[in-house]
């Protein structure tokens, strides 16, 4: 049964950084403002309080997926396994709509300062929550070791030697 649904936009997303189209690096560490549509003001009474969000976002610029296409070695690493797309974070989905948990540095007014953020300039926002460790957190996760393989290359490849990737949690 296929449905369809009407979102709207909330807001937009202004990233000074953007190296254009899909496929520059987003530091992490740059920040992006969130920038909410004046009709959405007063929703965002207390989102200060809270150390990070988590942001859905519509992937507008992203092609749509239509089929799943074959299984490939996830960034093109013919090191590691070949998987399905939905075991990936690529934009290219059936219904492109993109989340992240960036770090709210903070509030003006109806703009929100954030780092940790991998949307493009002009991303239309879809919604925004506070995030909540007692919700979003799960003690018990896991994750391929293929993916544990990936951060630790991404965290060698970072210029300022963060790590945003422990072996041990």
């Amino acid at each position: 049964m296929k449905s369809w649904f009407r979102v709207q936009s909330i807001g937009t997303v202004i990233r000074p950084d953007d190296p254009g189209g899909d496929s520059g690096y987003f530091d992490p560490s740059h920040p992006s403002v969130i920038e909410i549509d004046d009709r959405w003001i007063d929703g965002l009474s207390g989102i200060e309080d809270y150390s990070h969000l988590v942001v859905l976002f519509y992937l507008d610029r992203a092609p749509r997926r239509r089929s799943t296409g074959q299984l490939l070695p996830a960034e093109g690493s013919e090191a590691l396994p070949s998987v399905g797309f939905f075991s990936t974070r690529t934009p290219k989905r059936p219904n492109p709509i993109g989340i992240s948990c960036p770090r709210l540095i903070r509030r003006e007014r109806n703009r929100l300062t954030v780092v940790g953020f991998d949307a493009w300039h002009g991303t239309p926002v879809l919604d925004i929550k506070g995030y909540s460790p007692r919700d979003e957190l799960r003690p018990d996760w896991t994750v391929p070791a293929w993916l544990e393989t990936l951060w630790a290359t991404h965290d060698a490849q970072r210029p300022d030697g963060l790590r945003l990737w422990e072996e041990e949690r």
